[in-house]
């Protein structure tokens, strides 16, 4: 490469804050210079976003994981379970304990929800935020508190794995240039495993190719942001029969580089109701963590499902 080429790259990007590259104008270029200069200015982006502290969760329920905390920076957590095993509603809970301020017990951080199974009950999260927000009289007006925790929801709907791979892809934007999202909710994981298992026919690696490059994915924007990740998944009958044992449907099914993500996994189960659970089932959540510092816990916890969220026993 000639003298002007790397004096190209070495001075046409001038450095003005923490957030952003400015550009200079210069009088000749070539393309490789361009090049150099996109590459320059996404490295540094990556490193602002490292540099700016993100809020760690390892306080974001303490009745559900263990006594040694939560999930901390880069760690990933599955709920896993049945359908009607109240995932989603757990998920609701931990998401409006990340947007609410920290006047009502919030963390007052930023989230993303990407809605695989177009699923997601605004008004429902409304009501939950609603409920959660008037417990305290110092956080202002409700109509001013919703407004500010809805302010820190992103959405994002995807109807397969290719959007999904997609979106994981212009997330490193958002990611680089709001350092207060701390939490990125995936409901669901699972969502699109039939549909990835027809396509791919008998190759297991065909079959599981998608979810893999998403996990792969993932994994770098857990190192490179820092963020937490929370997703659910369903439990699958592997038997034909439909006898499939407990163990056997508790078994983690999704490809080896996802599971080679996940430091801690929720077990969700519904428990068997009496007269006086028929109004509100009482659901189970089995905690088992293993961080990437060593330390290993596990607990059990016990919560119902009301107008209000949810409310641990």
């Amino acid at each position: 490469m000639g003298k002007s080429s790397l004096s190209a790259v070495a001075l046409c990007c001038c450095l003005t804050s923490r957030n952003y590259l400015r550009i200079l104008p210069l009088p000749t270029y070539n393309e490789y210079s361009l090049h150099c200069v996109a590459v320059v200015v996404i490295r540094c982006r990556r490193l602002f976003a490292r540099l700016d502290a993100r809020r760690c969760l390892k306080d974001i329920e303490p009745r559900v994981f263990p006594d040694n905390g939560g999930p901390d920076h880069g760690e990933v957590v599955e709920v896993y379970g049945a359908e009607g095993t109240g995932k989603t509603e757990l998920l609701y809970h931990l998401l409006c304990r990340c947007v609410l301020p920290k006047e009502t017990g919030g963390l007052e951080v930023d989230v993303v929800f990407v809605d695989t199974d177009y699923s997601l009950d605004m008004s429902r999260l409304v009501s939950i935020l609603d409920s959660l927000s008037t417990c305290s009289t110092s956080a202002g007006s409700d109509e001013a508190v919703l407004r500010s925790c809805l302010s820190r929801l992103l959405v994002v709907h995807c109807s397969s794995s290719s959007q999904l791979l997609l979106t994981l892809h212009f997330l490193e934007t958002t990611l680089s240039s709001r350092p207060s999202v701390a939490l990125l909710l995936i409901d669901s994981i699972s969502a699109f495993y039939w549909s990835d298992s027809s396509e791919g026919g008998a190759s297991l690696s065909k079959r599981e190719e998608k979810l893999s490059k998403c996990s792969e994915l993932l994994g770098r924007l857990l190192r490179d942001y820092r963020i937490t990740i929370f997703a659910s998944c369903r439990t699958i009958r592997r038997s034909s029969s439909g006898s499939s044992s407990c163990v056997e449907m508790d078994r983690p099914y999704l490809c080896r580089p996802w599971q080679c993500l996940v430091t801690h996994r929720l077990l969700c189960s519904k428990r068997e109701a009496d007269t006086e659970q028929m109004r509100h089932p009482v659901f189970s959540i089995h905690t088992s963590s293993s961080s990437w510092t060593g330390t290993r816990g596990s607990r059990t916890s016990f919560f119902k499902v009301t107008d209000g969220g949810v409310e641990f026993l």
